[in-house]
């Protein structure tokens, strides 16, 4: 029979929040670690295995911190406002505000199953009035300021369900609901003007620990690129110029076309008549394909001619306008000149329709005779070029845009790929932006004393052609506090990124009601010292996130520029198909079975040991069952040595064996310490399984009347300790089993000694038939018989050799032990 987690689990549980273990004192900020999971959107699908992968290991994480003596804040709360919510209610017809709450309550409870030392007095939750009558306040202050602003943009609307879609309900170009074509339509939307950070949020990159992956996944996003603006005229009677940005004004002699996005507003004006009808129907089919399509590297190129003629200014030749999907009126100047001897995405292009293809940047060790089989993207010798051939490249960037620059017609320039952020949103459940529009005093700003601006609950939230709060008459007609004449409320609501780009500030004064925080609480515990979250977030909520509090700071509300000092992405469980889990795809693993069998502690330890935390990896239970003797390994360890540790007995001459038990127990709370520290918590637990079976095996060796009970108790007792963050409930109930006094978490880590890690050993690599399985500290010098005894209890290696039958060993002397078994 295995131990009783069930009654261990609740007893631990209700002692925690009867003995109040977990509440900070927000007022005391000495040795402070403030450790943030990226909080949970409570959809109907509730917590699955994935979030028990995220939120578990965060919370091991920050045990771990306190146990170090830091002061840890760790507070939980739920991203509650958006889409799915609202999908959701008109699918069944619940009201989302009834489904939130119904969500946001199960997975409350959902979470406290966990253990997670979270201080709940410091919940926040999005769609509480409490809560967004502050992210009101902060649009106030950003309007005020003057980063937020209102301008037509184009969004997608599907004309049968008569709606806006957000980019996520766009599915290969159509509705995801009724599958229509979707097109573009132009609206008057609201913006945070995000590209005014451009370069600080770049800056910035350098000077937090993030993972190199994400900082550059942000560089690309913002996409900064130093250029050349250079005008063509096009060659109507009209004298209409185009503008294009390129970054290798070397090549401008190669222009032979310009291409235009769909969208510019001068396609129509210069397309020939002749050709209008086919322009028409490449503009409406361009409006179908995201902008992720559009620019996708691999999808065939697609164009269309205008007619019309540009003439290039520094050979005067003229050059064929185009109008293609792949060039996006979003980035630079929404034309390009196109280059095929030299940029790869044109030389398909105009190998395809025909187009003249020019070489004028030479690479080195070819000749200008050689033909030009794909396009040269490199740096060389200019040819082809008038009178600045035979230049290096990198010297005719710099002066054809001094020579243009001297004619007007050209000058130096930077640009940036993002744009500013729109946060308008046609939908219901989202905080109503507090704007209201006056005939007389036109747009007035909702006075900071009249917030919040409530979301009315009687509201039809179907789609009906223009935004549910419109339909709200109450809601919509109001007053202006400018002049008292009737007026209209602002019915767009705002993006739930703005919710999630300030909670992290709000933890530390969850229950305010004068304001959004405390600046003095704010200046002790911010920014976060460990946040933990998905890198689907690098360039959305992430960015978002630095922006906002660089706004801030120069605002002079918080006192610091970047909101999370340190980050760490946790990998993804998915479904045992290896798809991401989904319940459309019928893949979603729920925890309550594996919690209902083996409990908390159990399911959290197997899911750090069996997967890397920051890979993830398609689910497999195979290995829950080792894991689940492991406890019982050590419970009835305890059990069976209760009064050996209760006892202090000593001996003052250390036995070989005791020796080795110190030498274990050293290196598993130096490999326990660094490990966790870097969230390698599946090579921290295997330090932990050498330490137990070496206890074993000191135990196993004598009579219990010859122990070392005082060395016995030591070793046990770290072990514990270091077992506390990663199986709580567990390792709580055998520290007062072994008569200590609870709670573990108010101990003092164990430091180890290097006195006992200074000998001649090395990492060996344990193999079965052929397949790393361990890595395990031994010594240099161990012979055959003592390699082959020294992987046998390795770890996990006895648990996964147990049914098995053992062939050979394979000794690689100083290097490798391989076990082959059937």
């Amino acid at each position: 029979m295995g131990f009783p987690f069930k009654k261990i689990d609740a007893k631990w549980k209700k002692y925690w929040e009867e003995e109040k273990i977990y509440q900070v004192d927000i007022h005391n900020s000495k040795n402070k670690c403030y450790c943030l999971v990226m909080f949970p959107y409570p959809s109907s699908d509730k917590l699955h295995l994935g979030h028990w992968f995220n939120y578990a290991p965060a919370d091991t994480w920050s045990r771990f911190k306190r146990l170090n003596g830091f002061n840890v804040f760790q507070p939980m709360g739920f991203d509650s406002f958006g889409l799915p919510a609202e999908n959701y209610a008109i699918k069944t017809g619940v009201h989302p505000q009834d489904i939130t709450k119904e969500n946001v309550d199960f997975i409350r409870s959902q979470l406290k199953e966990i253990g997670a030392m979270y201080d709940w007095r410091h919940e926040v939750n999005t769609s509480d009035p409490n809560y967004y009558t502050w992210t009101q306040w902060l649009f106030l202050q950003f309007y005020k300021n003057g980063l937020a602003y209102r301008e037509e943009a184009a969004v997608n609307w599907c004309p049968s369900c008569q709606t806006v879609l957000a980019n996520e309900q766009v599915i290969n170009g159509n509705c995801e609901r009724c599958d229509t074509a979707v097109d573009k339509r132009l609206l008057t939307q609201w913006f945070l003007k995000i590209t005014a950070y451009a370069d600080r949020l770049l800056e910035g990159l350098d000077h937090i620990d993030w993972p190199e992956k994400t900082k550059l996944m942000q560089k690309n996003w913002i996409g900064k690129s130093y250029g050349t603006d250079i005008e063509f005229k096009v060659d109507t009677a009209e004298k209409d110029s185009i503008t294009v940005f390129t970054t290798r004004p070397d090549t401008l002699f190669g222009a032979t076309y310009l291409v235009l996005a769909p969208e510019h507003p001068l396609v129509e004006k210069i397309t020939q008549p002749d050709l209008k009808m086919s322009v028409k129907d490449y503009v409406a089919e361009a409006a179908r394909i995201s902008e992720i399509d559009r620019t996708s590297t691999v999808r065939e190129k697609t164009g269309v001619f205008t007619g019309s003629y540009a003439i290039n200014p520094v050979n005067k030749k003229k050059v064929p306008i185009w109008i293609a999907d792949y060039v996006l009126l979003t980035y630079g100047t929404g034309a390009i000149m196109a280059v095929p001897g030299h940029d790869e995405r044109d030389f398909e292009f105009a190998n395809k329709f025909d187009l003249d293809i020019i070489k004028v940047i030479l690479e080195p060790g070819t000749s200008p005779e050689d033909p030009l089989n794909e396009a040269y993207i490199g740096e060389g010798k200019m040819v082809n070029s008038g009178d600045y051939s035979g230049l290096p490249s990198q010297t005719g960037i710099d002066k054809i845009t001094e020579d243009l620059t001297k004619e007007d017609i050209g000058q130096k320039t930077v640009k940036y790929k993002f744009r500013d952020w729109l946060i308008s949103r046609q939908r219901y459940w989202g905080a109503p932006i507090p704007m209201i529009y006056c005939e007389k005093c036109g747009e007035v700003p909702v006075p900071e004393e009249d917030l919040p601006v409530l979301l009315p609950y009687d509201v039809d939230f179907k789609p009906k052609g223009k935004p549910p709060l419109a339909t709200s008459k109450e809601f919509y007609h109001t007053t202006c506090p400018k002049c008292g004449e009737e007026a209209r409320r602002e019915v767009d609501t705002m993006d739930t990124f703005v919710d999630s780009s300030w909670y992290f500030l709000r933890y530390t004064g969850a229950k305010l009601e004068d304001k959004p925080w405390d600046k003095d609480t704010v200046k002790q515990w911010l920014p976060v010292d460990q946040y933990i979250g998905g890198v689907d977030h690098a360039t959305m909520h992430l960015l978002y996130a630095r922006f906002f509090v660089m706004a801030l700071y120069d605002m002079d509300l918080v006192p610091f520029e970047e909101p999370f000092k340190n980050l760490v992405h946790q990998g993804i469980i998915k479904g045992p198909d290896g798809m991401r889990m989904s319940k459309s795809r019928g893949n979603v693993v729920n925890p309550e079975g594996y919690l209902t069998k083996y409990g908390s502690d159990v399911f959290r330890l197997y899911l750090m040991f069996g997967f890397d935390f920051q890979a993830g990896g398609p689910w497999d239970d195979s290995g829950i069952a080792a894991i689940d003797k492991f406890f019982n390994r050590i419970w009835r360890f305890i059990e069976d040595n209760l009064e050996q540790l209760k006892d202090n007995k000593n001996t003052n001459q250390r036995t070989t064996e005791e020796q080795k038990l110190l030498q274990v127990m050293h290196r598993s709370i130096k490999g326990v310490t660094v490990d966790t520290e870097r969230f390698h918590f599946n090579t921290a637990i295997s330090r932990m399984m050498e330490l137990v079976n070496q206890l074993y095996h000191y135990t196993g060796e004598r009579a219990q009347e010859d122990y070392n009970n005082s060395l016995l108790k030591t070793v046990t007792k770290n072990l514990l300790i270091i077992l506390a963050p990663f199986g709580p409930h567990f390792a709580e109930e055998l520290w007062e089993k072994i008569g200590e006094r609870p709670s573990i978490f108010n101990e003092k880590w164990p430091a180890y000694d290097e006195k006992y890690l200074e000998q001649n050993e090395i990492n060996w690599v344990i193999q079965i038939n052929g397949k790393i399985r361990e890595r395990a500290q031994g010594s240099i010098d161990m012979s055959g018989e003592e390699a082959e005894k020294f992987a046998l209890e390795a770890g996990r290696i006895p648990e996964l050799i147990e049914s098995k039958q053992i062939r050979k060993i394979i000794v690689v002397p100083k290097k490798l032990i391989n076990i082959v078994v059937s």
